[in-house]
């Protein structure tokens, strides 16, 4: 009869250690976020730090001029924005000059371009895509210029008015958020157009050629086949152009400096004269703030779009 000899437990020695799966996954994403953190540090400090700041300024009545210590106000600058009759008029004034001149000029011309070159011969394309980008990329002071020399009263728009023998206005006077908004739509085309090439050129030919043999018109085509499949470029050409439109402050600033009577002052300008004119240092961020938070909005509703699958 045999006897089996007992075996020893192994003991591991007590210096060896056995990282956990939790401690070696930190590790891979400390070494992972590594490459990134310098841009990360400069966004909280040139972004994120700015952002901050500004919100605890819209909480205070600091002032440029007269003032020796600011003091914090709470939500007294939100209270007094909300009062202000041309605050509300500056804000419906924004959502105008944005609806007409991104939601609908830029969006909708920026489209109709696009589809239009891709049937266009080359030399219309050069010339057509040459003019469009050209007006995209001048400055924005220079473009306002060129803008109030085509409105003014003894301006382009007036002449070949005159000489079709048709009534002409000031219309920088009359209509001047208009005029603003179709400046702005003259100026920005070229990006909606550049975003719908590329989205059109994406779509296969075998999908259009089908349904022309099938009968579809032209109407029908981009309503069923090409809208539908660049519903996802077209939910970031609408975010990019509105977050833009929002902001424009130089080019209503050449054109009418907010006038007549704040006809054409947007929230930008607005909180410009707040803040710079009238030394509110404090009420004008307030407005920056609300306006930061409209910008927001459209944002989130644009990404909400973007999520849903074509």
């Amino acid at each position: 009869m045999s006897v089996s000899t007992p075996v020893a437990p192994q003991v591991r020695p007590p210096d060896t250690k056995v990282a956990s799966p939790r401690r070696g996954g930190l590790r891979r994403a400390v070494v992972r976020a590594l490459p990134v953190s310098p841009a990360v540090i400069l966004l909280v400090l040139f972004l994120a730090g700015p952002i901050g700041y500004c919100a605890y300024i819209a909480f205070t009545d600091l002032q440029l001029t007269g003032q020796a210590h600011a003091s914090f106000v709470g939500f007294d600058n939100f209270r007094a924005a909300f009062q202000d009759e041309a605050f509300l008029n500056a804000v419906w004034l924004t959502l105008v000059f944005t609806v007409l001149s991104s939601l609908v000029g830029q969006n909708t011309l920026g489209l109709a371009l696009a589809a239009l070159m891709q049937r266009a011969s080359k030399p219309v394309r050069t010339v057509v895509g040459g003019i469009v980008i050209t007006a995209w990329v001048l400055p924005e002071v220079v473009a306002g210029f060129l803008l109030y020399a085509f409105f003014r009263r003894e301006g382009t728009l007036n002449a070949i008015l005159d000489w079709l023998h048709l009534p002409s206005q000031n219309w920088l006077f009359t209509l001047p958020i208009l005029a603003v908004s179709f400046a702005n739509v003259w100026r920005g085309t070229a990006f909606s157009m550049l975003v719908y090439s590329a989205a059109l050129n994406e779509i296969p030919k075998e999908i259009t050629e089908a349904a022309e043999v099938d009968g579809a018109g032209g109407w029908r085509r981009m309503w069923h086949i090409t809208l539908p499949m660049i519903r996802r470029s077209i939910g970031t050409n609408l975010m990019l152009n509105t977050l833009q439109t929002l902001s424009v402050f130089g080019l209503i600033w050449v054109m009418t400096r907010g006038g007549p009577s704040g006809k054409s002052q947007t929230l930008p300008l607005f909180m410009y004269e707040q803040a710079f004119q009238k030394s509110m240092i404090g009420y004008g961020t307030a407005v920056a703030l609300l306006l930061l938070v409209v910008g927001s909005l459209f944002s989130l509703v644009y990404m909400r779009l973007l999520r849903t699958e074509v």
